[in-house]
Parts: C-alpha cells; sequence; structure tokens
C-alpha cells in the first residue's frame, strides 16, 4: 500500500525548526498544496524544503465545508480527502474537521511516530525529535501529551 500525505504549513514549519525534514521518507509521496506553499513563502519557506520530494498540487473542492479553517488547511483538507490520503497538520480545528470527513491525520509528534513504527527512525531518536518539538519550535505542545507520544513509541 503507498502511503500518502498532504501537508499543511504547521509540520513543514515545525519539523524544519528541529532540522528534521527528512520525515517524508516516512510517506511514500508527500504533496503540499500550492495555497500551502504560498502560504510558505509569505513567512519565509521552510529551509531544506526545496530538497524533498513532493509534488505541489491544486486543490479542488469545496472551501465552505470548513470554513473556520485558513485556506492552507482548507486547501490540505481537501486534497487530502480527494486522493485518500493522511493530513498532515498541528492545527486543532483541522484535526477535528479532517476526523469528521474520514481522513486520517497526524500532526507533527504523530509524523515522528510513524517514521519510528516504519523503520525510519530508532526510539531514541524519536523520542528526542518529539522533546525537541516541544522545547526548540513554535509548536504548542504539553509535556504530558509529549510523554504520551513517547509512550505510544513503546506500544508499536
Amino acid at each position: 500500500m503507498t502511503l500518502v500525505a498532504v501537508s499543511d504549513a504547521g509540520p513543514l514549519i515545525h519539523l524544519a525548526e528541529i532540522d528534521s525534514l527528512d520525515f517524508p521518507s516516512a510517506f511514500d509521496a508527500l504533496v503540499i498544496p500550492r495555497t500551502v506553499y504560498r502560504e510558505l513563502e509569505e513567512g519565509g519557506v521552510p529551509e531544506g524544503l526545496s530538497e524533498v520530494d513532493h509534488d505541489l498540487v491544486t486543490a479542488e473542492g469545496d472551501p465552505s465545508v470548513t470554513a473556520e479553517l485558513d485556506p492552507g488547511e482548507t486547501a490540505a483538507l481537501a486534497v487530502a480527502n480527494e486522493r485518500d490520503a493522511i493530513l498532515l497538520t498541528d492545527d486543532f480545528a483541522a484535526r477535528e474537521a479532517a476526523t469528521a470527513a474520514d481522513v486520517e491525520v497526524h500532526g507533527s509528534l504523530g509524523i515522528i511516530a510513524l517514521g519510528y513504527a516504519r523503520g525510519t527512525l530508532a526510539r531514541e531518536e524519536a523520542a528526542s525529535l518529539m522533546r525537541a518539538l516541544q522545547r526548540e519550535t513554535s509548536l504548542f505542545v504539553t509535556d504530558a501529551v509529549v510523554e504520551r507520544g513517547i509512550d505510544l513509541l513503546d506500544d508499536r
């Protein structure tokens, strides 16, 4: 089975902040909607993104279904839904919308856990990256969530 992921800006930004944009190795294909890429350009495209194999696509679909989301989140969810792909986002409202649309969703911590599950990261490296997301990035995540993510590594 081919594992395709569609990313919103958040995970690309947060994983770049800890020099871990090589996470797409956890996926067989990475897709970035053009709307998301334009958002990244406005704030500064994360260093290293140009070295990550990805496809830029235009989102189709009805943006009114996710009116509470920003344009990038809306586009990423639409593309994930169209392609039966995993949505990568750290935004709570986008995660809820994805769950409601029956789209599998992972945030930055989940991406690291998936990398461990697929054998691209060692357990200690995954745990270290999860802690770094909390300490060294603009992502707000509690100690309890990080520790739960690390505990889940042991369950795999």
